[in-house]
């Protein structure tokens, strides 16, 4: 890693992310329609995609832990070869317990993708130099990721548009392509991920399985040993119950205003790929954020403004009025994830940032399994411009957990003697809270 320079690390992680991205903007436009197309009824669909989360739930610590203890290109190889599984499963898939099972391997995929290229970004920016700025790099990933999720949905759409290849179906092509992509994104990270290794062969696999629970404890530990980490995770639980108003109940919304489904249908379409361009222009303010008001005010701001948006398209009439709001959270999505993510890696050391991001990730899918349950049947039993309007509260609602990191970051930051120059600017992302050392007094 340290034969890397800072430039030559940010270019190799923003490849490596547009490409495992691009696969699932393939994906997106296609996957209910294909299952239905296969003979699932909706409620076999909702059943089949619960086995992501449930399998998510469960490894995502574990995986966490393995990749910090054994390495994180293992880890990522090993994920991108289950999504090419699952890929491959889903070009075929034709009965609900086969599409369970996609699903079920899709969860294991996600569980160990979660992180570890994230993490190999920060530890190799900061061994190429111990003062850079990831933060900016952060930031151009969620650009990219949102380019590339987009740029897969308009592919889709036009593969769609070309329709059956001899006897696949015209909704299979997209998952066929998905599957190409991903191959293609394989081989890239094999040949541009370099990281110096903690071991190797099976003994090294052996070890790292026994010591990833170990990891995952000394996670635990560092919340408990900050209040700035712990206020930081807590964060993804508003944040999960709070998106379900903007992936789920806002084609209900539309669907209302509107008042014909399949005209609703039709604008989500375009409306889906505009959502994740504004969301790519968002990430791209980051560097702007960080030098105003910074990363910890800057996100609770966002956390604020989300919320606003969401009411937007709960209150809002006519479909131009509640898409501009759509288009508007998902904007401050984008711009919220880079510097929720840069504060998370200023809390704590290498060896476990992977635990913790999994840990953080982890916060998400009860929450948002609680604001799916919860958030709907409000919508059954009143409106669904009542749900959104809880779930905008609940997004808002997080913005005060931020506040340790911010005052951390300005406790960090000294006075200027008097009589001297300006020290410099405080460190936008606040001071290291606890280091891996400090999480483990046997070091």
């Amino acid at each position: 890693m340290s034969a890397l320079t800072v430039r030559q690390v940010r270019f190799r992680y923003l490849a490596l992310y547009g490409l495992r991205w691009l696969p699932t903007g393939l994906l997106i436009p296609v996957m209910i329609l294909l299952m239905q197309e296969r003979g699932l009824s909706l409620s076999q669909i909702g059943l089949a995609v619960t086995a992501q989360g449930l399998v998510v739930l469960a490894l995502e610590l574990p995986t966490g832990g393995v990749a910090d203890a054994l390495g994180r290109k293992p880890v990522l190889v090993a994920a991108g070869v289950l999504n090419l599984v699952s890929l491959a499963l889903f070009a075929v898939a034709d009965s609900v317990a086969l599409f369970f099972l996609v699903f079920a391997v899709q969860g294991a995929y996600r569980a160990l993708d979660s992180g570890p290229l994230e993490s190999w970004y920060v530890d190799a920016t900061l061994a190429a130099d111990p003062d850079a700025e990831y933060e900016r790099g952060l930031g151009h990933g969620g650009t990219v990721a949102g380019v590339a999720i987009a740029g897969g949905a308009l592919l889709s759409g036009g593969l769609i548009a070309l329709g059956p290849v001899g006897p696949v179906s015209a909704l299979t092509v997209p998952v066929l392509a998905a599957f190409a992509m991903q191959a293609v994104a394989l081989a890239a990270l094999l040949a541009l991920l370099v990281e110096a290794r903690p071991g190797r062969g099976s003994g090294a696999l052996r070890a790292s399985v026994a010591e990833a629970p170990r990891m995952v404890g000394q996670a635990f530990g560092l919340l408990r040993r900050s209040r700035v980490l712990l206020a930081l995770v807590a964060v993804e639980l508003f944040w999960g119950f709070g998106m379900v108003t903007f992936e789920s109940l806002l084609p209900v919304r539309l669907a209302e205003v509107v008042g014909d489904p399949e005209r609703a249908a039709a604008l989500l379409g375009p409306a889906s790929s505009a959502a994740w361009l504004a969301s790519a222009a968002g990430a791209a303010l980051t560097p702007l954020l960080l030098r105003w008001p910074g990363a910890a005010p800057g996100a609770a701001l966002l956390r604020v403004l989300q919320g606003a948006t969401v009411v937007g398209m709960g209150l809002l009439a006519g479909p131009v009025g509640v898409l501009v709001a759509y288009l508007a959270c998902y904007t401050v999505h984008g711009a919220s994830n880079p510097l929720h993510l840069g504060l998370l890696h200023r809390q704590v050391d290498g060896p476990y940032r992977t635990s913790v991001l999994s840990l953080n990730s982890m916060m998400g899918q009860p929450a948002g399994a609680l604001g799916a349950v919860a958030l709907t049947v409000l919508a059954d039993r009143t409106n669904v411009s009542t749900a959104m309007l809880v779930g905008a509260v609940v997004l808002a609602l997080a913005a005060p957990l931020y506040l340790p990191a911010w005052r951390a970051a300005r406790r960090a930051t000294p006075p200027p003697a008097p009589g001297s120059a300006p020290g410099p600017a405080p460190d936008p992302a606040g001071p290291v809270a606890v280091s891996a050392g400090a999480a483990d007094p046997g070091r």
